[in-house]
């Protein structure tokens, strides 16, 4: 899922203009199981800017499913034609469908979008996937290279790996490449280690505009 995290409350209220009609809106999916933009967050948000000393119009709330399909969008038409500000509570992807939706409307961004993970706990999230175009966890037992290696190597460990610790944070953090190695021995396929891979292909990643998918079988 997609790991966000609101705002400082201060940068919020610096973005929102005075004297303005703000809707709240809220993503009910990612957003929301990282306990950043859910309905409960929109409520906490939206009480948090009636009381600030900033003067705003009237302030309302309100979460839809997905901030990200037009579908779901379509359902608070009329609530954001009320407003004069949106303020958005998805990811970076929720907030730019929101503006190309509504182009008349000024959208804001409440969260900080982190990176794409796994709930390993209780307010516990680690990145997990950098959505680099071309995966190869067939070839490293299902851990990604790109993310769990602090330096994104192919072909690892390096030298600063010591008792399957990273030198970034021996304390702390894990050397990648080392868990890949564990994972492999333990499914008895350690000869997947032993081709040089090529250095990453980056344009597969980000390179020369938004990346996109269509699925021809199913368009309309």
């Amino acid at each position: 899922m997609i790991v966000a995290e609101q705002k400082p409350i201060n940068e919020i209220l610096e973005m929102l203009p005075e004297g303005k009609r703000i809707l709240v809106v809220g993503c009910d999916t990612c957003v929301t199981v990282c306990l950043a933009g859910g309905e409960k967050e929109v409520k906490v948000l939206s009480a948090a800017l009636r009381m600030a000393k900033k003067p705003f119009g009237e302030i309302k709330g309100v979460s839809i499913e997905r901030q990200c399909d037009r579908e779901f969008i379509d359902e608070i038409r009329e609530q954001v034609a009320a407003v004069d500000v949106v303020l958005s509570m998805a990811c970076g992807a929720g907030v730019q469908m929101m503006s190309d939706f509504f182009p008349d409307k000024p959208v804001l961004p409440a969260l900080n979008t982190l990176f794409m993970g796994s709930n390993e706990g209780a307010g516990y999230w680690m990145e997990r996937c950098l959505g680099c175009g071309d995966c190869v966890l067939d070839l490293t037992g299902g851990i990604c290279p790109r993310t769990r290696c602090s330096k994104g190597l192919m072909n690892g460990p390096c030298g600063g790996s010591e008792n399957g610790k990273c030198e970034v944070d021996p304390e702390n953090l894990d050397c990648g490449w080392n868990l890949i190695y564990q994972r492999l021995k333990s499914l008895n396929r350690l000869d997947t280690m032993m081709p040089i891979r090529p250095p990453q292909d980056w344009s597969k990643s980000h390179d020369g505009g938004p990346r996109t998918l269509v699925r021809e079988d199913v368009k309309l």
